[in-house]
């Protein structure tokens, strides 16, 4: 399991740049981040955690490209060159604000069983981001109820959890929601290093 980590832990790691890690990544790759954007706060606060985003790696070997697979606020479930994500994130000309850790499942998923998981990933490419799902998460939690039903719509770590159930990968989840901390504790996953 990826130990518990909080913010102050992630700025003392290292950064690793990009060029050096990117031989390195696998498809299936976890790709963590821990914004500083007011709304990357805000998801923070609600699942009380460090992280307030995860995404997927995606190795393309035929274009030698790295891909992030990820459901964003305001766009949805998409595929962005891992490159564009450290240094022109949202088309700013500038990096994504914050720190950025990979990591990796261990031990390693079946080839076959990636390639169901981003196939499935892929076929949700333009999903929207489920941007109520936050305050819904809110609520469950003050409330201590359960999620009732699953709609298709995405917030980000529901659509890696759905990919990796595909792979046969489950994750230990919260009966209310998951989180990317959620994700980052589970017993499989392993840190990587940081990016950014």
């Amino acid at each position: 399991m990826a130990e518990p980590i909080a913010k102050r832990d992630i700025q003392a790691l290292p950064v690793v740049p990009y060029e050096g890690l990117r031989d390195a990544l696998r498809t299936g790759d976890l790709v963590f981040c821990s914004g500083s954007y007011l709304f990357s706060r805000a998801i923070q606060g609600f699942t009380r955690s460090v992280w307030s985003h995860v995404g997927m790696v995606y190795r393309d070997e035929a274009l030698g490209r790295i891909f992030v697979l990820e459901s964003e606020t305001g766009i949805g479930v998409r595929l962005v060159p891992m490159s564009k994500y450290l240094r022109d994130y949202h088309g700013r000309r500038r990096p994504y604000r914050g720190q950025i850790v990979t990591a990796r499942i261990e031990p390693p998923v079946d080839e076959a069983m990636l390639r169901q998981a981003i196939s499935h990933g892929m076929d949700e490419l333009t999903r929207p981001y489920d941007n109520v799902e936050i305050l819904r998460i809110a609520v469950r939690i003050a409330l201590r109820i359960s999620r009732r039903s699953r709609d298709r719509k995405y917030i980000c770590s529901e659509l890696v959890e759905a990919c990796y159930r595909r792979a046969g990968v489950r994750f230990n989840l919260r009966d209310n929601f998951i989180s990317p901390m959620d994700i980052w504790l589970d017993d499989n996953v392993v840190r990587g290093a940081r990016i950014l």
